[in-house]
């Protein structure tokens, strides 16, 4: 019975730190905030986490433990690279939209501390992209697509998805829009960007 309290607790802290960190950010956050948000006091968050970013970092691999899988059954099943594209950036992008704050921290871990991705791997399955890059190979031969190597497109995918999130501040000054028209704008890339790769792919 102590055990299953324990994890509805962490559940509960992992939930409320989420919609905290989502709210103002790995900076912004303060571990009070968490714990009034999960209804318990501090020092019992502290017994669960010793630090805010030790948080972040359960609060990242949660995300990325359901975010992960989704995009390995796309880029390993045998649709086609038009189908892959579409399927790729609508998940990703719906995903992010939900957990805004996942570009970010990556970018900011792997810079500070380039191990992060070896403790994302401990727990979670890192994209794997073999089958993707067959499946180009495949369809350059068949003269479906231009000749393009399956990392560069893969590579393509990635920062047509990530960057618009990562550079939000930027692209709300530049556009002038608000959270909410900032939030349109990425629910439309959802098939902006794919229809965007597919017509510079596709013979």
């Amino acid at each position: 019975m102590a055990k299953k309290k324990d994890e509805n607790t962490e559940l509960q802290i992992l939930e409320a730190a989420k919609n905290v960190f989502q709210a103002k950010g790995m900076d912004g956050a303060r571990m009070q905030e968490i714990a009034d948000a999960a209804s318990i006091n501090k020092a019992m968050l502290h017994y669960y986490f010793r630090s805010k970013q030790l948080l972040f970092e359960a609060v990242f691999k949660n995300a990325f433990a359901m975010l992960a899988p989704q995009l390995n059954i796309i880029l390993n099943d045998e649709s086609s690279i038009e189908d892959k594209v579409k399927n790729f950036t609508s998940s990703y992008i719906s995903f992010i939209i939900k957990h805004p704050y996942l570009p970010n921290f990556i970018i900011q871990e792997l810079n500070r501390n380039p191990a992060f991705l070896q403790k994302i791997q401990e727990n979670s399955t890192l994209l794997n992209i073999d089958k993707f890059k067959k499946r180009v190979e495949l369809e350059i031969s068949q003269d479906i697509l231009k000749p393009i190597s399956g990392e560069q497109l893969f590579i393509n995918i990635l920062a047509l998805n990530i960057f618009p999130f990562v550079a939000k501040p930027l692209i709300k000054a530049f556009t002038k829009e608000d959270d909410a028209g900032f939030k349109k704008l990425m629910k439309d890339r959802r098939t902006e960007v794919s229809e965007f790769i597919i017509h510079a792919i596709k013979k």
